[in-house]
């Protein structure tokens, strides 16, 4: 995982109002033999932002210049089909630190959290409003703050809570993976193995 610390996070986004898309859209499958997440973001959406003869899609929304920033506005049910991590580190590698949608695969969910990806459910009438005022004006902008755990139209003002796994949360707010985390425990853990141990 990617170390990195979340408190607030600001930024334009970028829309992209389609439905079921699942892993294999987000990064096919014959760019996944790389053996280091690095570069991965190259080939994000890569059938989409590019055309057979290799030139880039100027259609897809994300080589349109217009937009930018650090969040994806997905469409309902983004992250659907196989479990392969190497979705989340294509968007990750991208530039991409947050994802918002009115619904999640599970296991992409997880993916996300676990590789310093912030994933956060909207219902769908938030997200619909969200993906067309980013495509009516590239310039908005949102406020993520994680340990409020509210998503904020600038623009608007309008504000949304959304929810995250208290654990994931910690992690993601320390910069910490399940390793740094048990890591960062050890005194604890040192001191509880040794008050187990004298009861035995």
């Amino acid at each position: 995982m990617a170390k990195v610390k979340y408190d607030i996070l600001e930024s334009t986004c970028v829309p992209l109002p389609l439905e079921n898309v699942d892993t294999d859209q987000i990064i096919p499958a014959r760019f996944l033999s790389a053996t280091s997440r690095e570069g991965f973001g190259d080939n994000l959406f890569r059938d989409w932002r590019y055309k057979k003869t290799g030139e880039k899609n100027n259609e897809f929304i994300l080589n349109n210049s217009k937009y930018g920033g650090k969040v994806l506005v997905a469409g309902k049910n983004f992250g659907s089909g196989s479990s392969r991590e190497h979705a989340v580190w294509a968007i990750f590698d991208y530039g991409f630190r947050a994802v918002i949608s009115s619904f999640f695969a599970d296991i992409f969910m997880n993916n996300a959290l676990n590789n310093g990806l912030l994933p956060i459910v909207i219902n769908d009438d938030h997200l619909q409003k969200l993906q067309d005022l980013v495509l009516k004006d590239p310039s908005t902008k949102v406020k993520i703050d994680l340990e409020k755990q509210t998503l904020k139209i600038i623009p608007t003002g309008d504000s949304v809570r959304f929810e995250i796994n208290p654990y994931k949360k910690e992690c993601l707010l320390k910069g910490l993976d399940d390793i740094d985390y048990l890591l960062s425990m050890k005194s604890l853990i040192t001191s509880f193995e040794k008050t187990k141990s004298l009861e035995i």
